[in-house]
């Protein structure tokens, strides 16, 4: 079989979802109490990175975008993460504030979508993350500017010296280029992969205080 014909088989590659199904009667009435209780089932099953997640944004063209980020606290006002205010994802969202996450937890046959828009975090909020990451991080921070084009790795890696030495005393102040992320959520889709490709989708959608439950065929 030649590479080409190995690679067309790819057509032909899938398998049967086990683990089981979602039904209706065991949501809770909270998007977030159910993705908390999946998020700790995804950690204690030991999947590699639990709060990686997919951001999507689209640039004024219309064209989407997507890159993996760490999701670094969730609470009742949305979800966080950082990021380089110069990066290509934060340009986009200065310019259109919706975005879209994806958790894909395929070890658990699961994913999470998430639904909503953006808000600049507070100086205060930002600092006091930034403070409590591991010190060569914080200088990492100060290397890149994100999404811009360089000419080798050791250009990084040269400036991250330089920096490091010049950092080698007291604290790392915090870059005014460097910043996060809330995502305010307006909607969530619960995944669970079920047998014959009969996937079980519940769609959470705020409408109000409350929240809007709906299956969705799969």
């Amino acid at each position: 079989m030649s590479d080409n014909e190995s690679l067309q088989q790819i057509a032909h590659l899938r398998r049967e979802y086990t683990r089981g199904g979602l039904r209706r009667k065991d949501l809770p009435e909270q998007p977030l109490a159910l993705f908390e209780q999946w998020l700790r089932q995804a950690c204690d099953a030991r999947v590699p990175d639990p709060t990686a997640m997919c951001v999507a944004t689209v640039d004024a063209q219309g064209q989407p975008y997507q890159r993996i980020v760490l999701l670094k606290h969730y609470d009742e006002r949305g979800m966080i993460f950082y990021t380089n205010l110069g990066s290509r994802k934060a340009q986009q969202l200065a310019e259109n504030p919706r975005v879209s996450l994806l958790f894909p937890w395929h070890f658990l046959e699961r994913q999470v979508m998430v639904l909503g828009q953006v808000e600049k975090l507070s100086t205060l909020e930002v600092v006091k993350y930034f403070h409590s990451r591991p010190r060569d991080s914080q200088i990492g921070a100060w290397v890149s500017q994100q999404s811009s084009r360089i000419s080798a790795r050791g250009v990084l890696e040269s400036k991250f010296l330089e920096l490091k030495q010049k950092f080698s005393q007291g604290e790392v102040p915090l870059p005014s280029f460097w910043g996060g992320f809330r995502v305010k959520i307006d909607a969530m889709e619960f995944w669970q992969g079920g047998e014959n490709r009969l996937h079980d989708r519940f769609f959470y959608q705020r409408d109000g205080e409350r929240w809007k439950i709906d299956r969705l065929a799969p």
